[in-house]
């Protein structure tokens, strides 16, 4: 990349990933809707029952409580999980139009109904949507964006999810108070507006580069490329690349095969790699708090709790906006990840505690909506943006789809296994818990630190090629933050706020050379 191109210049790719971004800004309009109406009124009269005993005077059965919340991440899990064999026939594009389909029809079947089932049904029906939504829109931001915006690209991502998150709670906060059943209706009619747009808009961008490529459309992926690059950039230099990656890997590799995750050890690696740092966010508690906020603010007896559920996401997006400012400069995903799932562990402990030793309390309500900014504050900052980051970048090109799909899946499965059991903890029909449900999350958060330390690599700064040619040479994760390679677009180790750099080739050859003795030594 020459060194005098800005942001400016790659206008094209930011207005493609932007349209693509719409997708989780619908997975987070749906979070943020649905987690607010289990706390409406107008919604319990329909699918809950009265209780004296609970602040609203209404309440809802745990199972239903479980299943709504939880059916959609489970639709995400099956939709992530065969996200790989969708993308062998269809590109990126085509899936996330399938996405806007489901989404559609869907919402059709909760805003029709008044019975349980069809409630259910909707919502398993729209978690297939999102799965495919954030899957598909993950792996096009990945396969089309320059390296040096790659991280930016995604605190974007993160950005929209949050965003839409916000959007939601607000419009449930504008109908929360209406008796009828016009208060969950409204919000659920604003879920039409995005699918339709994005699938015009879809039409407008080009398909992925490396999907084009990588489904011998070679041809089509240069022109993709050219469309999205500045002009005059070295097109045809980087596509040969990029098929000269896919060809090596497929000779490596032989044939293209979902087992190759598993039964191939640099695959294997980095399978389980990507896997388990999609999973931190899980592992952070944070899907305790985003799908019940209402409800656990509500059953805390937070004054005004949807109001403090807007303050919650606000302060979410303050913390990505931050965040905006380092990870294109800083952005060491090993480093953030650890603080921010420390940070989130000692905050959910110190609610717990809060909450045991004060009880309902005015006092304890104003020390749970301060902690909780925090925690959202640390969570979008530090873990959501750089998870799905660091998740995205290591499948390899042959893979990635297959790989990432089950990385998503994995992480929607314990998604759901957290929205499924939360309500016997929280809800007062069960253990009545409460906010002490974070007992259970702090050790969750310690081990997910130690995870990070020993088997998560640094992958800030480098392209896709060169993340390949490093898992290769099966340099151990310490090693990889440092490694100089060998590869036609290689880069020196960077410092930071350094930006990417072509390397001279007999310079690279000489680093590499003592780089490999290095590790050798290591191991």
């Amino acid at each position: 990349m020459a060194p005098e191109e800005t942001w400016k210049d790659h206008w094209k790719v930011f207005v493609a990933c932007g349209v693509v971004v719409l997708s989780p800004f619908q997975y987070g309009v749906d979070f943020g809707l649905i987690g607010g109406l289990q706390a409406m009124v107008g919604f319990l009269k329909v699918f809950g029952y009265p209780n004296p005993n609970v602040p609203s005077g209404w309440n809802i059965d745990t199972t239903r409580q479980q299943l709504i919340s939880s059916l959609m991440t489970l639709g995400a899990f099956i939709s992530s999980g065969t996200a790989g064999f969708a993308a062998t026939w269809f590109g990126r594009r085509h899936c996330l139009w399938a996405a806007c389909a489901l989404c559609c029809i869907s919402n059709v079947l909760m805003m029709a109904t008044e019975d349980i089932g069809a409630l259910y049904a909707g919502r398993f029906l729209i978690g297939v949507a999102n799965g495919y939504f954030m899957t598909f829109s993950q792996l096009y931001i990945q396969e089309s964006s320059p390296a040096k915006y790659r991280g930016w690209f995604l605190t974007i991502f993160q950005f929209f999810t949050s965003f839409g998150t916000l959007i939601g709670t607000i419009i449930d906060w504008a109908t929360a108070k209406r008796p009828d059943k016009s208060a969950y209706l409204i919000p659920l009619g604003m879920i039409y507006i995005v699918p339709v747009f994005l699938t015009a808009a879809l039409f407008f961008i080009p398909e992925s580069p490396r999907w084009l490529i990588l489904q011998n459309k070679y041809e089509d992926g240069v022109a993709a490329l050219a469309w999205m690059r500045p002009q005059g950039a070295a097109v045809e230099e980087e596509a040969a690349e990029i098929k000269a990656a896919i060809d090596r890997e497929k000779e490596l590799g032989s044939n293209v095969s979902t087992w190759d995750m598993f039964t191939n050890p640099v695959d294997r690696r980095r399978t389980w790699i990507a896997v388990c740092v999609v999973t931190l966010q899980a592992a952070s508690g944070s899907m305790f708090i985003i799908a019940y906020k209402a409800y656990f603010l509500t059953m805390a007896a937070v004054p005004d709790p949807f109001a403090m559920s807007n303050v919650l996401s606000v302060m979410g997006i303050v913390a990505i906006l931050f965040n905006s400012l380092i990870v294109v400069r800083w952005g060491r995903r090993r480093a953030i990840l650890m603080t921010g799932l420390g940070v989130c562990g000692i905050l959910q402990l110190i609610i717990a505690v809060v909450y045991d030793r004060l009880g309902r309390t005015n006092q304890t309500g104003n020390v749970l909506v301060a902690l909780t900014c925090l925690y959202m504050m640390s969570y979008n900052g530090m873990i959501s943006s750089y998870a799905w980051l660091a998740g995205g970048e290591v499948p390899s090109q042959r893979l990635r789809s297959y790989t990432f799909g089950l990385a998503a899946a994995v992480g929607f499965f314990f998604a759901w296994l957290t929205t499924f059991t939360a309500p016997y903890f929280i809800n007062p029909q069960s253990m009545n818990w409460g906010p002490k449900y974070g007992y259970i999350w702090f050790p969750s958060c310690c081990v997910a630190v130690l995870w990070v330390l020993f088997f998560l690599p640094e992958t800030q700064g480098r392209t896709l090629e060169e993340i390949d040619e490093m898992f290769e040479a099966k340099l151990p994760a310490r090693a990889f933050r440092k490694y100089v390679c060998v590869g036609h677009t290689a880069n020196a180790p960077k410092g930071d706020g350094e930006v990417d750099r072509p390397a001279s080739s007999q310079d690279e050859k000489k680093s590499a050379d003592v780089a490999h003795t290095e590790v050798k030594e290591k191991n």
